[in-house]
C-alpha cells in the first residue's frame, strides 16, 4: 500500500524552521511521504509564528487557505500557544500544539491519518544522522537552545516556547559534526539567547568525541571553529563574556560576525524594554571588539516608536547609529502584541508618528551602509555562493547572513556552484550589495 502523504507548511523565524525540520525528519523516519502539494496530501501540517499582529494574520490565512484546499489540518508552532485564537477562528482544524512540539504533532498524525502498520510494534526506519533540512545544502541552522528568561515588555516569546532549555552540548556537537560530514559549508547558531546557552544548567560540563566541554557559548564556539566550517553567531545579547568570543573570531576560528539586538539607545527606553544589559556601555563595548577584531561585522535590530519615546530620544538612537557605524542594521515600527507587557504602558505613539520614525531610521543607516560598504572596493575577500542564475552567482561574504542581509554579485561566474567557495576582488558597491569579479574557485575556508 502507498505510503500515506502528509503536506507541509513552515512560516516564521529560523527557530520554527528547525523544528519544521524535527516534525519532517520524523515523518519520513515513520514512513510518511511528505507532499509538494495540498490536493496529493492525505492531511496537512501547519507550523505557524505568533510573534507580531501581521505574522498572526498571515498564520491565520495559511491555515485557511489549508482547510478549504485539503480539509484536514493539523497546527502547530507559536500561534497554537496564543491561547484558543486557532480554533475560534478555524474550528474544523484537527488539533492544535504549541512550538517545538514533535511528540504532539506525531501523536495528532497518528490519530487522524494512522499508519497501515503499528508503529508501537513495527521496526521504525531510524532517523537519518541530519534529517530533512529546509535550507539549502551547504548551510544549516543550529539550534543550541529553546525558549529565554528574559521578559521583554515587546515580546511574548517565554510565554509561547518558554524559560530557556539548552541542549546537550554534546548533542549539538554532534549534530554539527554530522551536518559538517554531510557537505554543510555554513552553520548558523540560533536560540533565542545564544549568549546565555547553559545558564540553566549551570554551565554542566558535558563530553563530545571523549573530551570533557562545558556547556557555554564561548566553549561551544571554540568547538564549533575546529570544524573547517563557517560558524555565524546568532542572537547574542551583550553580556560582558561576549567579548571572549571575540578573538576566535580575530583567529579565523569562527566567522567575525555578531548579531546583537540591541533594540535602542536610550536608557529610559531600554529600562522600560526590560532589556537585558541595559545598563552597559554599548559604544565603549563595541569600540572594543573592533580594536580586538578590526574585521568584525556587527547585525543588529531596533524598534522605533516605543511607548513614550520622545523625539529626543529618537534623535539619541539616530545620533548612537551615526557613532556606532553599524555594518547591517534593522528596523521595526513598534507594533503592539497581543499579550505583550509594553501594550499597558502609557504615551503610545501615532501610527504616523512610528512609521515617519522608521523612514528616517532607515535613511540614516542606509547612509551608514553604503559608505561602509563603499570601503570594501578594491579589496579581495572569499565568498560563498548560494545561486547561480542570470549569467551571475550570488554569494556572502563573511559579513552576510543569509536572507536577512547583503549579497555579494559575481559578473561571469563561469563554473562555480552553490556551495563553493570562491575568491572575488570587490568592484563596486550599493546600498546593501557588493558586485564582484571572480579570481577563484578554491576548497580551503577562510573567513577574510
Amino acid at each position: 500500500m502507498p505510503a500515506k502523504k502528509v503536506g507541509f507548511v513552515s512560516l516564521g523565524c529560523p527557530k520554527a524552521l528547525v523544528d519544521s525540520e524535527r516534525i519532517l525528519t520524523q515523518l519520513r523516519a515513520e514512513g510518511y511521504a511528505i507532499s509538494p502539494s495540498y490536493n496529493d496530501a492525505d492531511l496537512v501540517v501547519v507550523n505557524t509564528c505568533g510573534f507580531i499582529d501581521s505574522a498572526v494574520e498571515e498564520s491565520l490565512e495559511a491555515i485557511g487557505e489549508a482547510l478549504a484546499e485539503n480539509g484536514k489540518v493539523i497546527v502547530t508552532g507559536c500561534l497554537g500557544a496564543k491561547g484558543s485564537i486557532v480554533k475560534d477562528t478555524h474550528p474544523k482544524v484537527l488539533a492544535v500544539t504549541g512550538p517545538h512540539a514533535t511528540d504532539e504533532v506525531m501523536q495528532a498524525v497518528h490519530k487522524h491519518l494512522p499508519h497501515t502498520h503499528n508503529p508501537h510494534v513495527d521496526l521504525i526506519p531510524p532517523v537519518r544522522d541530519i534529517g530533512i533540512k529546509l535550507t539549502p545544502k551547504h548551510y544549516a541552522y543550529l539550534k543550541i537552545a529553546e525558549g529565554c528568561n528574559h521578559r521583554c515588555t515587546f515580546c511574548i516569546i517565554p510565554s509561547m516556547r518558554g524559560d530557556l532549555v539548552s541542549r546537550p552540548i554534546g548533542d549539538v556537537m554532534q549534530e554539527a559534526e554530522n551536518l559538517v560530514k554531510a557537505g554543510v559549508k555554513e552553520l548558523l547558531v540560533i536560540s533565542q539567547d545564544t549568549s546565555a546557552y547553559g545558564v540553566d544548567v549551570k554551565y554542566r560540563t558535558g563530553f563530545w568525541g571523549g573530551r570533557p566541554l562545558k556547556t557555554r557559548m564561548t566553549e561551544l564556539a571554540r568547538a564549533l571553529g575546529a570544524l573547517g566550517v563557517w560558524v555565524r553567531l546568532h542572537y547574542v545579547y551583550p553580556y560582558p563574556h561576549v567579548d571572549e568570543v571575540i578573538p576566535l573570531m580575530a583567529e579565523g576560528k569562527i566567522l567575525p560576525y555578531l548579531d546583537v539586538p540591541f533594540q535602542h539607545a536610550s536608557p529610559r527606553i531600554l529600562k522600560l524594554m526590560k532589556r537585558p544589559a541595559n545598563t552597559e556601555n554599548t559604544l565603549a563595548r563595541i569600540k572594543a571588539w573592533r580594536a580586538m577584531c578590526p574585521a568584525l561585522t556587527i547585525r543588529s535590530t531596533f524598534i522605533v516608536g516605543f511607548p513614550g519615546e520622545t523625539e529626543s530620544e529618537f534623535q539619541a538612537l539616530l545620533d548612537f547609529l551615526e557613532q556606532a557605524q553599524l555594518d547591517r542594521v534593522g528596523c521595526f515600527a513598534y507594533s503592539p502584541v497581543e499579550g505583550a507587557a509594553a501594550n499597558a504602558l502609557p504615551d503610545p505613539l501615532p501610527d504616523d508618528v512610528r512609521e515617519e520614525r522608521r523612514a528616517r531610521f532607515m535613511q540614516t543607516q542606509e547612509k551608514i551602509s553604503r559608505a561602509r560598504l563603499k570601503q570594501k572596493v578594491g579589496q579581495t575577500m572569499t565568498v560563498l555562493v548560494d545561486s547561480v542564475e542570470g549569467g551571475k552567482a550570488i554569494a556572502r561574504s563573511s559579513a552576510d547572513a543569509p536572507e536577512i542581509d547583503g549579497t555579494v554579485i559575481i559578473a561571469k561566474p563561469g563554473a562555480v556552484k552553490p556551495g563553493d567557495f570562491v575568491q572575488v576582488t570587490i568592484s563596486r558597491a550599493g546600498a546593501h550589495d557588493l558586485h564582484a569579479r571572480q579570481i577563484k574557485i578554491f576548497n580551503p575556508i577562510k573567513y577574510l
